[in-house]
């Protein structure tokens, strides 16, 4: 594993890399800029810095106490397969504003193994979960 630092203080954020790379993602194509900047501030977010680079991010967004949802977590492609998302994982469940809620949920396409080594489990009834999908505002 790469020695990595998690920090939280949005001042240290590369934000060029973090919108560019969610709007280049599967999940966040067509996302604006300064919607995906609004977004950060009703999250908890999290950035993995390796020496001085910013190599990777999460944000969650919750109510401190009974759920949490996990959005937008990556690693940029030349710094994966090193135990940072591992890492930004252990950080998000060790913080302070997070490690008592009961409740954590999140959608992937490709990281199936990486959650399930924390607990997370496919739903076992989807059909309890609605959702409700509209189109990004201009």
């Amino acid at each position: 594993m790469i020695n990595c630092v998690i920090r939280t203080d949005p001042s240290s954020f590369d934000l060029d890399l973090i919108c560019a790379f969610i709007q280049q993602s599967y999940w966040g194509q067509g996302r604006a800029r300064h919607r995906i900047l609004e977004s950060f501030k009703n999250s908890v977010c999290f950035g993995a810095f390796v020496e001085s680079q910013q190599v990777g991010f999460a944000r969650v967004v919750t109510d401190h106490v009974y759920h949490a949802y996990i959005f937008d977590l990556f690693v940029v492609a030349e710094h994966r397969k090193q135990g940072i998302a591992y890492a930004l994982m252990t950080a998000i469940l060790e913080h302070k504003q997070l490690r008592e809620v009961t409740g954590f949920m999140l959608s992937t396409r490709d990281a199936h193994g990486l959650y399930e080594r924390f607990g997370f489990k496919t739903a076992t009834d989807p059909s309890r979960y609605m959702v409700l999908t509209r189109p990004e505002p201009s």
